[in-house]
């Protein structure tokens, strides 16, 4: 690779870097690529990037950026994971990927200038996703006014209750 090709590659990571939301370091030593391609498969399914790129690069990408916080665990193969938008996704397909192959090892990330630790992101990975707490939210919202709605149907039925008892009590007498 010359030196025209190595810039372009720290560039685009730079980029990428500064983009992003959340930032995964991983160790795929032992992986074959078979289990790399899978890997890649799975996170592309979520919208989310995997890239295996030289020590060197990744440290010269990092300036600047968040993810410099996290230079020192760029030792040995070292692979990023990478999501622009929601957080919780790359921890989740990472954490469950890990614990089906040992040869994986979550390293480090950083999210929002802050750096986090393996047990960080196995927490983070416990969350539920952007869209399932949305749909709490939704559910929530929705109940509030169902609810409101209910009392405000009870009142004339209420009152259409009493003025029925009034009507039967007057016809009796």
């Amino acid at each position: 690779m010359n030196l025209e090709e190595k810039k372009k590659i720290v560039e685009n990571l730079h980029d990428r870097f500064s983009r992003s939301k959340v930032v995964i370091v991983t160790d795929y030593k032992g992986l074959d690529v078979t289990t790399i391609n899978d890997l890649r498969r799975k996170l592309r399914g979520e919208e989310l990037e995997f890239k295996v790129v030289k020590n060197s690069l990744l440290i010269r990408a990092s300036e600047k950026t968040d993810v410099e916080l996290i230079n020192e665990t760029f030792k040995g193969p070292s692979a990023v994971a990478l999501s622009y938008s929601d957080p919780v996704a790359p921890a989740k397909v990472l954490t469950k990927f890990a614990k089906e192959h040992d040869s994986l090892e979550i390293k480090a990330g950083v999210m929002d200038g802050k750096v986090l630790s393996v047990d960080d992101i196995v927490a983070l990975s416990k969350l539920p996703s952007r869209e399932e707490l949305l749909g709490q939210v939704l559910s929530a919202m929705n109940g509030v006014t169902t609810g409101f709605v209910r009392v405000l149907n009870a009142m004339p039925q209420n009152l259409l209750n009493v003025l029925t008892a009034l009507k039967e009590q007057k016809e009796a007498a």
